[in-house]
């Protein structure tokens, strides 16, 4: 979740909090007019008129009659910065085969700005579809993603990470504290795989392998399922298995690259 700009450190430029959140605001609606994003965003007509006409002018949205919609602009800009992840072909072909392997959802997730970011995700043939997708985030504490990359991040990384954490406890059964996940932590680190048991969803439970370099880790890899078939007994036996083969091709590849 993006902080509000006077919780965040530092100096920011209100013009651009107001275009980038006019941009999120079009991506999380499909397109919205000027009075729906001036209710949606608080702010007058006036302001969210003058910034829809800048980022048209700069093909960043189109109009078409009173609705505005992200251009194909941002399509271009997101296949670049996907391009920059190193062996984005091995993790897509690996995260696919994961998920044809399972029938169950499998994805891929990078660590930004404290929280866990999908980069690919794939559905098998008995997936059940969540919330997550390319490019949208989830809290970093709550998800087996984000608990297994922050788990092999350097130690001060983590702390930095850990002490900005605002605790939101989405099930009963999300970590709400800092103790709590730094035990988290050392339990994934002992046995070299994370769990999302009904932490971020209720009802879905997850397993996440750790893909690293040999100087840091790179992200991590999921399989995500309901808990009727996510059994205790799959959860720590056949399912890690799944998840750390698929880590351990997409690290050989980065290696030998």
């Amino acid at each position: 979740m993006t902080q509000p700009p006077e919780s965040r450190p530092g100096r920011t430029i209100r013009s651009v909090e107001i275009a980038f959140s006019i941009i999120d605001a079009l991506e999380r609606r499909d397109g919205a007019g000027v009075t729906e994003l001036a209710d949606r965003l608080d702010h007058s007509k006036s302001t969210i008129h003058s910034h829809l006409r800048t980022l048209e002018e700069l093909e960043y949205v189109v109009r078409k009659g009173d609705e505005y919609r992200l251009s194909l602009q941002i399509l271009g800009m997101a296949e670049h910065v996907r391009d920059q992840v190193g062996n984005y072909d091995v993790i897509e072909e690996e995260v696919d085969a994961l998920a044809d392997e399972t029938g169950e959802i499998a994805q891929f997730g990078i660590e930004e700005h404290g929280q866990v970011t999908y980069l690919h995700k794939a559905s098998g043939e008995q997936a059940v579809e969540t919330a997550s997708s390319v490019g949208a985030q989830q809290p970093i504490y709550a998800t087996a993603l984000g608990k297994t990359i922050l788990t092999f991040l350097p130690p001060e990384r983590i702390d930095e990470i850990v002490s900005a954490t605002e605790f939101v406890a989405h099930t009963s059964h999300t970590i709400t504290s800092p103790e709590e996940l730094y035990d988290e932590i050392e339990t994934i680190a002992e046995r070299g795989y994370g769990i999302d048991d009904e932490e971020n969803i209720a009802g879905l439970r997850c397993v996440a392998a750790p893909v690293k370099s040999e100087s840091e880790i790179l992200g991590a890899v999921s399989i995500s399922g309901p808990k009727s078939r996510f059994t205790d007994d799959r959860i720590h036996d056949e399912l890690p298995e799944f998840v750390t083969r698929a880590a351990n091709v997409i690290e050989l590849n980065t290696k030998f690259s």
